[in-house]
């Protein structure tokens, strides 16, 4: 009666949980230093206002972006989102001077965050009105 689950979908699911941990876990650290990483901001020759909105900015793409994609309708926008925020930090931060590793590591990020929106499909993410549609039918 039920719907057997692809392992397709359990894997894409399961990338797209893994790929929104990074970014998940960037979040307590903006909170817990706001100030801090906001003079990092800062430090880059951006004025001080703009560097506080910025990161203030950051912190909802991170928690817009990593919710949307995992448990959107449709990824594209959360991988959108968090291309938004991860390729203006890589450059603004590892390029210049150019840190090798840290700047690989986003790379990779951005390629996953690609490959989310290229391969991406409108029901990637489990519906769960389908889902409560379905248990409701088999009540009655």
């Amino acid at each position: 009666m039920s719907t057997p689950v692809s392992p397709n979908r359990v894997l894409d699911f399961l990338g797209r949980v893994f790929i929104a941990a990074v970014f998940v876990n960037a979040l307590p650290g903006k909170f817990t230093d706001f100030a801090g990483n906001a003079a990092r901001i800062a430090s880059k020759g951006i004025p001080e206002p703009l560097a506080n909105v910025l990161l203030f900015a950051a912190i909802l793409v991170l928690i817009a972006g990593s919710i949307l994609l995992v448990f959107g309708a449709d990824t594209i926008l959360g991988a959108s989102l968090l291309l938004v925020f991860l390729v203006p930090t890589t450059l603004v931060f590892y390029a210049s001077p150019f840190q090798a590793v840290p700047f690989l590591m986003n790379l990779a990020l951005i390629g996953g965050l690609i490959l989310a929106i290229t391969r991406s499909t409108a029901n990637a993410a489990p519906n769960f009105r389908k889902v409560r549609a379905k248990a409701f039918d088999i009540i009655r």
